[in-house]
């Protein structure tokens, strides 16, 4: 037996997944029936599934096998700063925004040190799931002050929060700040989120704030992790 016919395999199956043959959420066979199937060891299969793992072509989810996942990843921009009308436009998928928590509330100890307020601040409190293709995916969590924020609606963030601040309150978003983090996923995101049988989720923190420096608002992206790769573009300095 050759050595590298898991690799002969792993392209094989990596074909199957990338033309459709495989479906995203279908059960890859058994590491049984691929043996016999390749008439090979189950440590040969076992080697080509780890590496379908490796490179996010499956998931391995406790009690069900081997799950194919959707390899057709909508592309996020790290270094960009875009609302989520914007990038829907660019995926050029049926996407829509449903508004599950909206309010003006006091911060919580968490809010006020992300953005370094005091508990007489007030706070738009804003959960919304983002549903792309029929499947919700995304779960972002808007906390904007309202002393540079005086009124905001439902019908605005159902629609796009950036545009009304830029268009109706002329104020002038400059830069955020980003931080992305896998963390487990939260009883909220169940809720929420058709999370299927993902256990984790990647996190988006911005740190929004304005020409004059003033950091006005904080949000958190919750990407399910199998819809997304994050991009990014580097020029090497000399």
């Amino acid at each position: 037996m050759k050595s590298n016919k898991f690799l002969a395999i792993y392209n094989e199956l990596c074909k199957q997944i990338k033309s459709g043959e495989l479906k995203p959420h279908e059960k890859i066979p058994s590491e049984n029936v691929l043996s016999e199937q390749y008439e090979t060891s189950r440590e040969t299969i076992r080697k080509a599934l780890n590496l379908l793992s490796q490179n996010g072509f499956i998931q391995k989810v406790k009690g069900k096998g081997s799950i194919v996942l959707d390899v057709r990843k909508f592309s996020f921009p790290v270094s960009g700063l875009v609302s989520f009308k914007e990038l829907s436009k660019t995926m050029g998928q049926p996407s829509q925004t449903i508004v599950h928590e909206f309010g003006l509330v006091r911060p919580d100890s968490f809010i006020k040190k992300q953005l370094n307020i005091s508990s007489k601040d007030e706070i738009w409190r804003v959960i919304r799931a983002r549903q792309i293709e029929g499947e919700k995916i995304i779960l972002d969590k808007d906390f904007l002050l309202k002393k540079h924020v005086p009124l905001l609606t439902k019908e605005i963030c159902e629609d796009s929060i950036f545009q009304y601040l830029e268009n109706d309150l002329n104020l002038k978003i400059s830069f955020a700040k980003k931080e992305i983090v896998v963390e487990n996923c939260t009883e909220e995101d169940q809720q929420y989120l058709d999370l299927e049988d993902f256990q984790h989720i990647v996190v988006v923190k911005n740190y929004v704030y304005l020409d004059d420096t003033s950091l006005f608002q904080y949000t958190e992206s919750r990407h399910r992790l199998d819809k997304f790769r994050f991009v990014d573009f580097a020029r090497r300095g000399h």
